[in-house]
């Protein structure tokens, strides 16, 4: 199966064996200070600038009825986001070792190391990031 949209994943993961958690770090893009006009330009055209973290969560695949509702949730959790990054978490998990995750997610993501990360734009739709 294909992940094309986050409601994809959503089905994968409550269909494993194991126990999932999905780990989510939802990012802002902004222009760093010290930006060239040509970044800047790129920036404001929609392309280019930094990713930063704005919130991070961890959810049972059970606890989401769809990717609807955790937009919905995190509209009122926190400000506007332009990237959400996902990884799942198999197995029985503590909630020492979920946050630990998450904190990794995050710096990972704040050190732009996407790999084995899925991104989704706010419509909930796959993205690619080259």
């Amino acid at each position: 199966m294909n992940i094309e949209h986050f409601d994809d994943l959503l089905a994968m993961a409550r269909a494993q064996r194991e126990p999932q958690r999905l780990l989510m770090v939802f990012t802002t893009a902004e222009c760093e200070a010290d930006a060239t006009p040509e970044q800047r330009a790129a920036h404001a055209a929609g392309s280019g600038g930094v990713l930063r973290p704005l919130m991070c969560v961890d959810k049972d695949p059970a606890e989401l009825a769809d990717f609807a509702a955790l937009s919905a949730e995190a509209r009122e959790a926190g400000p506007a986001w332009q990237l959400l990054f996902t990884a799942a978490l198999a197995g029985r998990t503590t909630a020492s070792e979920i946050q630990r995750m998450l904190d990794l997610l995050v710096k990972r993501v704040e050190a732009g190391e996407f790999g084995g990360l899925l991104p989704f734009n706010p419509a909930g739709e796959a993205v690619f990031i080259g």
